[in-house]
């Protein structure tokens, strides 16, 4: 099986363009393995659409399937251009995923595919829309929550799959993620379990974040994310309507007038192409 290695901000990504169905899950498993696979946060398909251009479907290191990945889409699209899967020339392309039909606006140098802005669509601040055991329609900000003995405080965003947001006063880098990122994952409080992001506000237009990836674990970068830490932090009043949010593998641009899409932008890049022996 031929396979393709690309990634957006260090959030990378096994890249395949099926020939047959296969079981998926099982795939994305040993693939993703950075010992005895090739190494990386999951494994996304392209796919033909009837009703985009495109269909991406994603799957997290442990086999799951997620509804959306914001750095995933981005790299998609190129890898989908490049094997000739959808026209190359044109200056937008749309994508059917578990979590709508995404819309990216493509920018090129010397005719290639570098980056993408991607309208991740409405963000929901309705806990039924992640979901999540919590009474009223929401918007759910500053929820108490104490995990391993530290006392958390999360908003909760949807962006097509779900997010728990901490804020922090110091440095996330300082903050625990390896031990209480599964265990807010895996919370009761969020059946479908959750994404887990602690963010620092810098200043109005720049903030800074980990993420703990459902599925996956600690990532580089996570696109997702970063547009639920946007939503989260404009309407708590934190940030204005364009953010740069800087993450362990660089920074992305997420923009929210505090209705309608969020946008993201952000690099696409492809680092190699191999032949996925199994056996």
């Amino acid at each position: 099986m031929r396979v393709t290695k690309m990634h957006g901000l260090g959030n990378d990504y096994v890249y395949v363009l099926p020939t047959e169905e296969r079981d998926w899950p099982e795939v994305a498993r040993r693939v993703s393995d950075r010992h005895f696979g090739v190494g990386s946060d999951g494994l996304i398909l392209a796919l033909p659409s009837k009703v985009a251009d495109m269909r991406m479907r994603m799957f997290n290191a442990d086999g799951s399937e997620a509804e959306m990945c914001g750095n995933g889409i981005r790299c998609v699209v190129k890898f989908a251009i490049e094997e000739g899967l959808i026209p190359a020339g044109g200056e937008t392309v749309t994508v059917e995923t578990l979590a709508g039909i995404k819309t990216l606006t493509l920018f090129r140098e010397g005719g290639v595919v570098t980056a993408a802005r991607v309208d991740m669509g409405p963000p929901s601040f309705d806990p039924a829309s992640l979901p999540a055991n919590v009474e009223g329609p929401g918007p759910v900000v500053g929820l108490p929550l104490t995990v391993d003995g530290i006392e958390l405080r999360l908003t909760l965003v949807s962006v097509g799959n779900p997010h728990a947001i901490h804020y922090v006063e110091h440095d996330p880098d300082e903050f625990p993620l390896e031990r209480i990122g599964p265990q807010v994952e895996n919370h009761p409080l969020f059946p479908r379990r959750t994404n887990f992001q602690v963010v620092q506000v810098l200043d109005r237009g720049h903030v800074k974040h980990r993420v703990w990836e459902r599925g996956s674990g600690i990532t580089l970068a996570s696109g997702t994310s970063a547009s639920a830490v946007c939503a989260a932090s404009r309407l708590r009043g934190f940030t204005g309507d364009r953010i740069v949010d800087s993450l362990p593998g660089g920074d992305l641009v997420l923009e929210w007038d505090g209705k309608g899409s969020v946008y993201m932008t952000g690099p696409a890049v492809r680092v190699f192409d191999a032949e996925w022996i199994e056996g």
